[in-house]
């Protein structure tokens, strides 16, 4: 998945609890004029202080008297930043990168009587027990194969053809051929989320309600089309297609190596464009959907971009809610946040490389998006896991061991 980097007034920050104070911009209260808004917002490379800022601008400008004050994160969390300033007696007023789950929903003010809120990304997908506390501006799909023009050209191939595992498969072998290191992995997270990029749109496009099913006890890795995935995945290890060194890099150095041309495709999701555009490689580089063993084009593994949740205890509801509103349905509000991070969603369009509009045309055409959540969240605790049985392929474990492994560990924390 995607890593986000945070960072606080300015510096680089460790991964250490920091005490309850608000600095670069906390603080509560009502505004000279008005409502002061406190918003706990997401730093990353992409979206700065100032980006937030210039953003919000907008609004204070078409809504006098409401100031949008940064609650920025630094070394911690949204849920973190959160749950210490409800600790403190002073609560915020809207939180971003939160997804409300069973156990904590009551935090969060139920959206369910906005009748906007049913016209925003994965509305229905993220909702829990029915009722929807989280809206988002957009989505990220990641069940993406980058691939370099100039390695299929060189190979022969035609990426438009590459529908089957067995075709994908056939593909490696060829580009093998042509000199080129066929699919670029990496270890930390990648490995396990590579597969899930893989993995789940297959599965999940032919039983959405697999998780259901695996929660339940009604379903199992060893029986189940998951199995089939992680022989797919061996076998490629065992025909050298991946590298079994790559898991002695880092999502950086397998995404560089991907960017130099030293391989030929690479699984991973949308947040990969601008990386391709930052690098000036966008141009030379093609995009398509992930192939599986049933139907094609499957739905697209993704996830919620920029969600809010307006805070339960919010001293200022009614214009949290407004704020919220404005910041997930207003055209040139969701324009700029999905440009600032290359997001998407169906209807909206925003200046992109022709990478970026290649992968808006496949979720256009992609029947769903399959998110991870509500009744469908897996146990926690399982990305890891999942990482740490893919990764053991490499280390000589089987496919039906990884699939056995899998089991165990799920039914232990059940």
């Amino acid at each position: 998945m995607k890593t986000k980097w945070r960072r606080t007034c300015g510096l680089a920050v460790t991964p250490l609890l920091m005490a309850s104070a608000v600095a670069c911009g906390g603080g509560s209260g009502q505004a000279s004029d008005g409502t002061t808004l406190r918003v706990i917002v997401n730093i990353t490379p992409n979206l700065t202080e100032k980006y937030w800022n210039d953003l919000f601008a907008s609004y204070e400008k078409t809504h006098p008297g409401v100031d949008i004050k940064l609650e920025l994160t630094g070394t911690i969390s949204a849920d973190a930043k959160l749950r210490q300033d409800l600790a403190a007696g002073d609560p915020p007023d809207v939180a971003q990168q939160i997804v409300p789950t069973a156990d904590t929903a009551s935090l969060f003010a139920d959206l369910s009587d906005q009748p906007w809120t049913a016209k925003t990304p994965l509305a229905d997908q993220y909702a829990v027990g029915g009722k929807r506390y989280v809206v988002g501006v957009g989505e990220q799909i990641q069940s993406l194969v980058f691939y370099n023009k100039a390695a299929f050209e060189k190979a022969g191939l035609d990426a438009s053809k590459i529908r089957t595992m067995d075709q994908f498969t056939a593909a490696m072998g060829d580009l093998k051929g042509a000199g080129y290191k066929p699919l670029q992995a990496a270890g930390q997270w990648v490995t396990g989320s590579q597969f899930s990029m893989m993995a789940d749109a297959g599965v999940l496009t032919a039983d959405p309600r697999w998780t259901v099913k695996r929660n339940d006890g009604k379903a199992s890795f060893a029986k189940s089309g998951y199995l089939p995935y992680l022989e797919r995945y061996k076998g490629w290890i065992d025909k050298g297609y991946l590298e079994k060194s790559a898991l002695g890099l880092t999502y950086a150095d397998g995404q560089t190596a991907f960017l130099n041309g030293k391989s030929a495709m690479y699984i991973m999701g949308s947040f990969f464009v601008p990386a391709a555009d930052a690098a000036k490689k966008s141009d030379d580089i093609g995009v398509f959907t992930m192939p599986t063993d049933g139907a094609y084009p499957s739905g697209q593994f993704g996830n919620i971009s920029n969600p809010y949740v307006v805070v339960g205890k919010s001293r200022h509801k009614a214009e949290a809610v407004k704020f919220v509103k404005w910041a997930t349905t207003d055209p040139a509000a969701i324009r700029s946040q999905l440009a600032s991070d290359a997001n998407l969603r169906e209807g909206f369009t925003y200046k992109m490389s022709s990478l970026g509009t290649a992968v808006q045309q496949i979720l256009d055409k992609a029947p769903s998006v399959i998110v991870k959540s509500g009744e469908s969240q897996p146990i926690a605790g399982f990305s890891d896991e999942l990482n740490k049985q893919v990764q053991s392929l490499y280390t000589g474990s089987s496919a039906s061991g990884a699939a056995d492994g899998l089991d165990k560990w799920w039914n232990s924390q059940s």
